[in-house]
């Protein structure tokens, strides 16, 4: 598995219930093809730095998930199709994505930032 994120901008003249069934059919795509939601942010309308199909307002939404390839290419074909999706943007962000609570490195990380935090401490203690 991969770890992706896509960013995709709906019309703003999408009712509450297009939106939701937009965001409920992009995430039915990923968990089809055995992928996760890692997260979904509503970012909700914003003005757009130029017009996009003739419109300068736009429904941002931004998902960060783990899936196969084939999961991109079915979302990606999906977004082409749709008339109420003005834009889209996917990008890796990591090769290899195992999911769990915690990557090895994460932990080891967490674990040399407290060692700095108590150095500090006792430095601070012994001045």
């Amino acid at each position: 598995m991969r770890r992706y994120e896509t960013i995709y901008i709906i019309r703003p003249t999408a009712n509450e219930d297009d939106i939701n069934a937009i965001i409920d059919r992009t995430n039915g795509v990923i968990e089809k093809f055995g992928g996760s939601i890692i997260q979904l942010d509503r970012w909700g309308i914003k003005k757009l730095a130029y017009l996009i199909k003739k419109e300068s307002q736009g429904y941002y939404v931004f998902t960060e998930y783990a899936g196969m390839p084939e999961a991109v290419n079915e979302l990606e074909r999906l977004f082409r199709i749709d008339e109420k999706t003005l834009k889209y943007m996917t990008i890796k962000t990591q090769e290899v994505y195992t999911p769990g609570p915690l990557n090895k490195t994460a932990v080891q990380n967490q674990d040399s930032e407290e060692d700095i935090a108590k150095n500090a401490n006792e430095e601070t203690e012994q001045a």
